[in-house]
């Protein structure tokens, strides 16, 4: 007999710590939708220059993180977590950023930091739940 782990064997070990990658992976998704939204919401209510440059790049760096890892779900791998580390940094910085920055309406404050606390605690939770699950397939890891 082998040692090679087959399917029966990864079904029968009780100590393997699975994701559900297809909630994780939708997760990301809800977190890139609300990154668009801070692009477009400077242009949608009224803003001052620093606040429309602030949400487009903000929003546009989470939509492409989000991205990345609904691509790397959507291939049956693992949520990069340095990845999502990083969207939870950004998405605190949407969260204090109407402190320091001037946003020009309160509509537009209001809206930034919301989005910013919603990425970092979606983005939070996709970070601590990759970290802690093995990988799939090790092969399907390295590919």
């Amino acid at each position: 007999m082998s040692n090679t782990n087959t399917d029966t064997d990864r079904e029968t070990r009780t100590d393997y710590n699975s994701l559900n990658t297809d909630a994780i992976q939708w997760l990301s998704a809800l977190v890139a939708l609300i990154g668009l939204y801070l692009v477009a919401s400077p242009f949608i209510l009224e803003s001052t220059d620093a606040a429309i440059w602030n949400d487009t790049l903000v929003g546009t760096a989470i939509f492409l993180t989000a991205g990345y890892n609904f691509v790397r779900l959507s291939r049956d791998r693992l949520a990069s977590v340095g990845v999502a580390s990083l969207a939870v940094l950004l998405g605190l910085w949407a969260l204090i950023s109407p402190a320091v920055i001037e946003m020009g309406s309160s509509e537009l404050a209001t809206g930034t930091a919301i989005s910013g606390a919603a990425v970092a605690l979606i983005s939070a939770y996709n970070a601590y739940a990759n970290n802690k699950a093995d990988t799939p397939e090790q092969t399907r890891a390295r590919a």
